[in-house]
């Protein structure tokens, strides 16, 4: 008897898992056990699905009725956006059907109904294509490490600002150039906030620090800078001190708390991360036992995406046909909050900082300058000065302090008549790893 899919979308990664079942269909019927077909696929425009080795005969635009049908064992989203996306997946879970998502947005905004959904149905929720594509990432921090303490998650998971980036780094263009680059060569949107805003990297950091803690992290909860304002002079300042600039996200366990950001940081050029080019994504896990771990691949695409799908569905499957035959399969969510961590604020956060401020070029601008870190708790570790007329640079870099004293001292100094401006603030992360 068939494993019957429900599938919701049918766009560049909905045409990519329709291909892998019809391509792959011999090999998943060995994997589960039984075979995988669609029941139907939900799309809003009908005319417009590319699918060529779909029957036209499944598609509908009535997704609430789709899933609900008797012979609809599993539920396949690749929708996107909140809703009607959760009232979807919501009602499908309650009724005890099985939900693989692709959905970061969702699940970074309200996993928790997703998971209360899924328990009170006695279904299960899978949704490794969410963070890092075709990355084998979310699984393993789920299952393989469910039995260690996870410390630190440190990772690259947004393409589009990774290849600026790099970009930027490689031929010394500026933000501008880059992102018009990207953009040709189809790695940026036509509308690239959310991508160069970081509210994809902080939708994902939420779902990363959720899976890692325990605990449920909303995106609203994520500390988020994107990369619009990092100029070729950051970059020329990071190689100089053996660095690179990366997009980070981060999330942390610190004295019983959770701390999870996604901003612009410097990077030493020895860290794993920092080897990340291009628009891959990497992410590099941090445990107790297990001690570090790297992730690495392509992190978007229909191609990569949809193989994270069908690595969902034919867990599903399996479980699906273990039930039928008596058993209770695997029950699971991912998204237990058992451990209840709460969320550190960012003042809280302790790291280190590249500041570069504008002065004027006369005696004792220096002293100055260092007694207003001194102030606020802030120790200086270098200071590099170049003179340009009756201008200078000053770049610092500080030692670890708390994220609010930083922003007292830029305060502070944004407000004395010596300082022209004070051009950037980029924090430095990542001691290299030991071998």
């Amino acid at each position: 008897m068939a494993v019957r899919l429900a599938l919701l979308g049918c766009g560049t990664v909905g045409a990519q898992v329709v291909r892998l079942l019809h391509e792959q269909a011999d090999d998943l019927t060995a994997r589960v056990g039984a075979p995988v077909e669609l029941a139907g696929v939900a799309v809003r425009r009908p005319d417009r699905v590319r699918a060529v080795s779909l029957d036209r005969d499944l598609l509908t635009t009535d997704a609430l009725g789709l899933l609900k049908r008797p012979d609809v064992d599993a539920v396949v989203e690749v929708v996107g956006g909140i809703e009607p996306a959760r009232g979807w997946l919501v009602e499908a879970l309650r009724q005890g059907k099985d939900v693989v998502t692709a959905n970061k947005a969702l699940l970074a905004e309200d996993g928790g109904a997703l998971h209360d959904a899924a328990v009170a149905g006695g279904a299960d929720l899978y949704f490794e294509a969410a963070v890092a594509g075709g990355i084998p990432l979310l699984r393993p921090l789920r299952e393989s490490l469910h039995g260690d303490r996870i410390t630190r998650v440190t990772g690259i998971v947004n393409g589009t600002t990774n290849f600026i980036l790099s970009a930027m780094d490689a031929t010394g263009a500026g933000f501008t150039e880059a992102l018009e680059e990207a953009t040709e060569l189809g790695y940026a949107e036509a509308d690239p906030t959310a991508d160069v805003d970081g509210f994809d990297a902080a939708a994902k950091a939420a779902i990363l620090a959720s899976l890692a803690f325990h605990t449920r992290v909303t995106a609203a909860e994520v500390y988020r800078e994107g990369i619009s304002e990092v100029t070729s002079a950051d970059v020329a300042s990071a190689r100089e001190m053996g660095c690179v600039i990366k997009l980070l996200c981060l999330a942390e366990r610190v004295d019983g708390a959770v701390a999870v950001r996604v901003h612009p940081a410097m990077i030493p050029r020895q860290h794993p991360l920092a080897a990340v080019g291009g628009a891959y994504n990497a992410v590099f896990v941090e445990a107790d036992a297990a001690g570090q771990l790297m992730f690495y691949g392509a992190g978007a695409g229909g191609s990569p995406t949809a193989s994270a799908v069908l690595g969902d569905i034919v867990a599903v499957a399996r479980t699906v046909v273990a039930r039928r035959a008596g058993g209770n399969g695997l029950r699971q969510t991912g998204l237990e909050a058992y451990a209840e961590l709460p969320v550190r604020p960012i003042g809280e956060v302790v790291t280190r900082y590249h500041v570069r401020l504008d002065v004027a070029d006369r005696p004792g601008v220096l002293a100055t300058v260092a007694s207003v870190f001194a102030r606020h708790g802030v120790s200086i570790a270098t200071v590099h000065q170049t003179g340009r007329s009756s201008d200078a640079t000053l770049v610092i870099v500080t030692h670890r302090a708390p994220d609010s004293a930083l922003t007292a001292t830029v305060a502070e100094l944004r407000h004395m008549e010596i300082v022209r401006s004070v051009a950037s603030v980029v924090r430095v992360e990542g001691e290299t790893p030991a071998g």
